[in-house]
Parts: C-alpha cells; structure tokens; sequence
C-alpha cells in the first residue's frame, strides 16, 4: 500500500508540473524565440481502490458526451493493479489489466466507477469487481 500512495505522490507532481508549462499563445503573430506545444492530448489518469488493491489507470476507448467544463465518459480503461498476493505462489505486485467503467470529470478533477474481473482460480469463482477512483483530466 505504501508503493500505491508513492504512485498517487507521483501523479500529482506531475499535474504540478503540466500545470505550471502551460502557455497561452496570443492571437498576433508569435515571435521566433517563443515556444509552442505541437502536441495536443486529451485523456485522464485515475489511482483508486478495488478488490484490496489499488489501481492507476489511463483513459482508453470510449464513449464520452462533453458540455462545457463537464465530461461523461464509458469505456474501457488499460489499468496497472497494485496487489499484495499472500498466496504460494506469488503473483507479482504490479500487474496489468483491463477494466471498463463510467468516469466524469469535471474542469481537471476526475471521478470514476471501474469495474474489473477477477478470472477463476481452482479454489475460488471468477467475479467482477467494482471500485471507486480519483485522479486528474488532461487536456490542452
């Protein structure tokens, strides 16, 4: 859990850090020494809590409805689960998975509802487990 909790530290240094090179360009023509972001990105980056382990999950295919600073998101979420295994033998801390979910986020604060499944073992049945997250929306 303390691993989980240094990823969430990491990931709001890095909003810090989006936050403070953002530039607004004026609409006059840009002189040479300035510097402007080819890049254009929109996605979110959410850390949450699921099936007792946590979660850091990226944004991938949805479907989203968009109305002013409000997003509404449902779609599938490529995700990284954190996860002590107390089970011979040991599954590994962090591994990947798929999840979907519904995520709203409103200005750069996201909330979301992820749903992952958990595959069948010898001793116990597969299921699908819900969770609840937080994490940052990025968009320029």
């Amino acid at each position: 859990m303390k691993r989980f909790f240094g990823v969430l530290v990491l990931m709001g240094c890095q909003y810090l850090s989006l936050h403070a090179q953002e530039q607004k360009a004026p609409d006059a023509v840009m002189p040479k020494d300035s510097k402007i972001a080819f890049a254009a990105y929109d996605g979110m980056v959410v850390a949450g809590y699921v099936d007792q382990g946590g979660f850091l999950n990226f944004t991938g295919p949805n479907i989203s409805w968009s109305k002013n600073n409000s997003k509404i998101m449902v779609g599938m979420l490529p995700s990284l689960r954190f996860k002590e295994d107390d089970k011979e033998p040991k599954n590994s801390f962090i591994t990947p998975g798929l999840g979907v979910g519904l995520t709203y986020s409103y200005k750069r604060i996201a909330f979301q509802l992820p749903l992952y499944y958990t595959a069948k073992t010898a001793t116990d049945n597969g299921k699908w487990n819900c969770g609840i997250g937080i994490g940052i929306r990025l968009k320029k």
